[in-house]
């Protein structure tokens, strides 16, 4: 038997969580640290000292020797810098130390990471600051602290900061909302967030075997296999032994850390499986994703395992994606997206509900770009992840009690009475409107909306600013109509009418595979970027640059730099792909097709000789020699397309999009069909038939 684990005592054990302070810091240092969470002002140095003072004892009991500043640059994943707690004493010893300035600032070289021209190389150096909502954590026998990441100018270089500055934005607009509705009792506005994990497994010998998956982290080349997933036998099937012990490793890492790991399950594709964890903050739920994501990697090496998070590992069979379960909530504890049982609950819940309808319609350009990235494209649009026309699901209930009120009629379910709003006669709403459409971009759920296009390998970060702004924006706006109202009821009840009147296109209950939806959507006015290279032009136009800078969330310089970096992260992606692909053509395949060519034509040239039939080898040969001459001429027509580079960061996405990828989709269909006609005993690496169904 395995061993038994003791998970209420195990759970959070390596997180020197709120428990923890409690237990080790003096009342006082609590007490202040709590109001610096609940004011954003900076901690006094000797308030910093005790805290440092005490996060480095328990952490050297946890085993840890060193200490660093965790931070999230825009590469998208994490970046650490680590030093140890040593300090000589001048007679050759040393002593463990760690001062409040360690705490909450340090230093790191910025000169490598993506700055988007934020800074120039003699201003490279650049700056940690301790995020005090964040806990910090033992992990491989460093002390972790979650940090923000700025320049020498003090511009944000990384993800953590415009996500706090949208998070304290929501805050305080839906504060404004909940005071006109009475609520004198909630003081903050929590975002939260719960990201489900989309990822698949492979056995590592099979992985190391191609080029591709090691350089890319997904397949270039592979034919179909002759079973793919069309039997849906693996979804929610049984989990391999190997793959179990993995989630069982997988779950206690997670659970030390603190990480609400709930849920797992195998997904719709041979060898793709899910974790999911329950909602959160959405800081704390960004912070927990980069650790989900990280400790996948290393527990699959444990089991000689690998783990993919490439959104499209493999042609023909689903890819992988997080799904990003978005709501807010006071913090009494109340989620604001969820129907109330009196009148003046459910007017509430109609106008935060008529503020994301307004915001997701008047912003859609800039919700689609925020998972605009090479790895998305192969993914959104295919018959198992959300199109690129962002639309809202409500379901068949929401939906009528919106057009009762657009319309002024009687809501007949589940009572009939005339749907007005902060006036007794106001129904409840049914709450049972859990969403039935899978192919939904935004979808209500009950009491949250799940926002499914996220790709599995990107940070949540940018989403979830991009919805919490919005939000903002919003609220803002209905805020100061209904502040100014000299008849409360009247104005509210004219407002949502209007907004719900205004941006009723944005709501869409139907197939969102369906091509009559692409004309529909097209005849309601919204926006449809397939691809990257033109999704990512909403981060330079005015309006999403004007509300991201009123708002506080970026500079116009900020902004900028991440529409720079997201172009240049999408042309080297392309580019790496199509010199991998050149590489495995020249050096792997071709050879291959070469000496299996050579070894039929001596065995026609023998049959001939000996006068025995030889039409089927001929004919094979034929077809090998076309395809394998296509093929070469396609490669050397990329590998000369590759040498271009025209000027300009959109020039340069944009050709990577029109001209590399399409001679890379044309160069990959000749070589699969040179896989299908050649003898396995022949072909340099493992087939889709030896990684899925190993």
């Amino acid at each position: 038997m395995g061993e038994i684990w003791n998970v209420p005592e195990i759970f959070g054990s390596d997180v020197f969580n709120e428990a923890v302070m409690q237990q080790r810091l003096s009342p006082e240092v609590y007490r202040a640290w709590k109001n610096s969470i609940s004011t954003g002002k900076a901690l006094e140095l000797p308030v910093a000292n005790e805290i440092a003072e005490a996060m480095k004892v328990w952490a050297i009991e946890h085993g840890a020797t060193h200490f660093t500043h965790w931070f999230q640059p825009m590469t998208g994943i994490t970046a650490e810098k680590h030093d140890s707690f040593i300090e000589p004493t001048g007679d050759g010893k040393v002593i463990m130390a760690f001062s409040g300035k360690e705490l909450v600032q340090g230093e790191s070289d910025a000169s490598s990471f993506p700055s988007g021209g934020l800074r120039a190389t003699f201003e490279a150096r650049g700056y940690t600051a301790w995020d005090p909502t964040a806990f910090a954590f033992v992990k491989d026998g460093s002390l972790y602290i979650p940090t923000c990441f700025f320049s020498y100018t003090g511009a944000a270089l990384d993800k953590k900061t415009p996500l706090l500055r949208s998070i304290d934005e929501i805050s305080r607009e839906a504060i404004r909302i909940l005071r006109l509705f009475g609520d004198q009792e909630t003081q903050r506005i929590i975002s939260c967030v719960g990201a489900e994990q989309e990822y698949f497994l492979l056995p590592r010998d099979l992985y190391a075997q191609r080029e591709d998956l090691r350089l890319t982290g997904r397949t270039l080349f592979g034919a179909p296999a002759p079973k793919g997933q069309e039997m849906g036998d693996h979804y929610y099937g049984t989990i391999r032994t190997r793959v179990s012990s993995f989630m069982k490793d997988l779950d206690e890492q997670l659970w030390r850390l603190g990480v609400l790991s709930k849920t797992k399950h195998n997904e719709v594709a041979p060898c793709q499986h899910e974790m999911a964890p329950i909602y959160t903050d959405v800081n704390t739920a960004c912070d927990n994703n980069q650790l989900i994501m990280e400790i996948m990697k290393k527990c699959a090496a444990k089991h000689n395992l690998v783990c993919l998070l490439h959104e499209k590992p493999f042609a023909g069979v689903n890819g992988s994606g997080k799904h990003n379960n978005w709501s807010l909530s006071t913090d009494t504890g109340r989620n604001l997206f969820s129907p109330g049982k009196t009148p003046r609950q459910n007017a509430q819940f109609l106008v935060f509900l008529a503020a994301f309808l307004k915001g997701v319609d008047e912003y859609q350009d800039f919700l689609r770009s925020t998972v605009a990235f090479a790895g998305n494209d192969h993914r959104l649009g295919a018959n198992e992840a959300p199109p690129a026309i962002i639309s809202i699901f409500l379901g068949d209930e929401l939906t009528a009690v919106v057009d009762s009120i657009i319309n002024g009629t009687n809501y007949t379910d589940p009572e009939k009475s005339l749907m007005r709003i902060g006036v007794d006669v106001l129904p409840a709403i049914p709450k049972d409107t859990t969403d039935r459409n899978r192919t939904s971009p935004l979808a209500f759920t009950g009491n949250k909306f799940e926002f499914r296009m996220l790709g599995s390998s990107q940070s949540i970060a940018g989403p979830n600013i991009a919805l919490n702004t919005i939000m903002a924006e919003e609220l803002g706006k209905f805020a100061d109509i209904l502040e100014s109202a000299p008849d409360f009821h009247a104005a509210l009840q004219k407002l949502v009418c209007d907004t719900f009147t205004e941006h009723q296109r944005i709501i869409f209950n139907g197939n969102g595979y369906s091509s009559e939806w692409m004309l529909e959507a097209a005849n309601r006015g919204l926006s449809n970027y397939p691809a990257s290279n033109t999704s990512l032009i909403s981060y330079d136009d005015p309006k999403n640059i004007d509300l991201v800078t009123r708002r506080g969330i970026f500079s116009r310089e900020e902004f900028h730099a991440r529409y720079q970096i997201h172009l240049a992260t999408y042309a080297k992606t392309i580019r790496i792909e199509a010199r991998t692909m050149v590489d495995m053509i020249r050096k792997q395949i071709l050879p291959a097709v070469y000496a299996y060519t050579s070894a039929l034509a001596k065995g026609v040239a023998a049959k001939q000789t000996l006068g025995l039939p030889h039409k089927a080898e001929t004919d094979l040969l034929q077809r090998l020699g076309r395809s394998a001459d296509r093929l070469y001429e396609t490669c050397e027509a990329l590998n000369s397309h590759i040498a271009f580079s025209p000027e300009g960061a959109l020039e340069q996405a944009n050709y990577c999009h029109d001209v590399l990828m399409r001679d890379m989709k044309h160069a990959r269909k000749d070589a699969d069909l040179l896989e299908q006609l050649t003898d396995k005993s022949y072909w340099p690496y493992p087939t889709y038939s030896d990684l899925l169904f190993y």
